[in-house]
């Protein structure tokens, strides 16, 4: 037997609303503006706000993501830390990579981030 065609949610929407084609909604805000109908597909339009999000997003948007491999015991004595000051992992493994850059002569993530990114 073969399966039956993927739907995606925009077909899914536009099939069980009114016909009428889609609206597209500004980002600015409206007086009193009226919510769509149901089954209606609306469209935001972002661009003035991409760019100001683009600079100021989050650390998890900003920031390049790795992953460290950790024995079972090293793992536990670095939560065991964090517990005990009250801090977190994430804290902790950046004040170990702080403490090799200045060991090994490199700048420090401070001097690092008050330059321009990349």
């Amino acid at each position: 037997m073969s399966r039956p065609p993927k739907l995606d949610l925009a077909s899914i929407v536009a099939a069980a609303g009114p016909v009428g084609g889609t609206r597209k909604a500004s980002a600015r805000p409206a007086a009193k503006a009226n919510p769509p109908a149901s089954g209606e597909i609306v469209q935001l339009d972002l661009a003035a706000s991409d760019a100001s999000a683009a600079r100021a997003g989050t650390l998890k948007e900003r920031a390049k993501q790795m992953s460290v491999y950790l024995e079972p015991p090293v793992y536990d004595q670095l939560r065991d830390l964090a517990y005990a000051e009250r801090t977190k992992m994430h804290a902790l493994m950046l004040e170990a990579l702080d403490l090799l850059f200045k060991q090994r002569g490199a700048r420090s993530i401070e001097q690092v981030m008050g330059e321009n990114p990349r």
